[in-house]
């Protein structure tokens, strides 16, 4: 008679299912986006194309539909990420570094306004945006969305700079530094990993949204990429597969190659075990 697999063997096999669950629930919507790109007559199944080609990629890349788009994203993403990375910074380094009474509320505060869903907002923001003239214009657009994943942003950079050693600082100060330059030279360099985490994911939040951009931007040549898949499906009246295949490849390469850049910094970890001795 057989012997019963150990409750330990158990719980391994169960682990290993799930665990192959849900790469299987990654794998394959990543293998349909690559096989189909290359399949002409590409439907919602996965299957190896008959006779794999780059037409779906030369029908895409045009500049109505690929290269204005795309660089209208990295435009209004950019910009965005930017502007939502200075603001963040400044305001965790005293949230960081200064104690104050209402210093946890602030933060619990701050932490709560990343649950307010932007579907709730966009009413009473799409009428201000129109009664003070930023409706329609990629910069008013940016300035939303930097608002929008700032205190998230906030939250994320405070939280790093709580690791870095306040004895630098204080070296520095003694040294004639100023709190501005203290954070410049000291404090960023130091937490590179974490503000790089920040910066990705700042970006590519932006990056994939869909509903701010296509409510506050009204004029075609504007339209960033995620919103053109919108206009893509209009355009051909039904789903080309094959095409948005295609495209969204070539929509996730920015975001693939900006982490490929900074992919050495964010293992890097940080290494301040020994800056502080001597």
């Amino acid at each position: 008679m057989p012997r019963r697999p150990s409750r330990a063997t158990r719980h391994r096999l169960a682990a290993d299912a799930a665990l192959l669950t849900t790469a299987a629930a990654f794998a394959v919507p990543l293998a349909w986006l690559v096989l189909s790109s290359l399949d002409t007559g590409a439907t919602l199944r996965v299957r190896l194309p008959e006779a794999p080609g780059v037409a779906n990629f030369a029908a895409v890349l045009t500049d109505e539909i690929t290269f204005t788009p795309m660089l209208n994203s990295l435009l209004l993403c950019g910009g965005a990420t930017s502007v939502t990375m200075v603001c963040a910074a400044l305001a965790a380094y005293p949230l960081s570094r200064f104690r104050a009474r209402f210093s946890r509320p602030y933060l619990l505060t701050v932490l709560f306004s990343t649950c307010l869903p932007v579907t709730a907002l966009m009413v009473p923001v799409y009428g201000l945006f129109v009664q003070v003239d930023l409706i329609d214009t990629m910069y008013g657009t940016a300035l939303f969305l930097a608002t929008a994943q700032l205190p998230f942003a906030i939250w994320l950079l405070k939280n790093f700079m709580d690791g870095v050693p306040r004895a630098l600082e204080e070296a520095a100060w003694t040294d004639g530094a100023s709190w501005a330059q203290t954070l410049l030279r000291i404090v960023l360099p130091l937490m590179g990993p974490g503000f790089g985490v920040v910066t990705v994911y700042t970006f590519i939040m932006m990056w994939g949204n869909f509903f701010v951009p296509f409510m506050l931007l009204l004029s075609p040549e504007q339209l960033p990429a995620s919103v053109s898949i919108f206009t893509f499906f209009g355009n051909y009246q039904g789903i080309a597969f094959g095409e948005l295949a295609a495209f969204s490849l070539l929509y996730s390469t920015p975001v693939l190659l900006l982490y490929l850049l900074i992919s050495r910094r964010l293992g890097g970890g940080f290494a301040l075990g020994g800056a502080v001795k001597g």
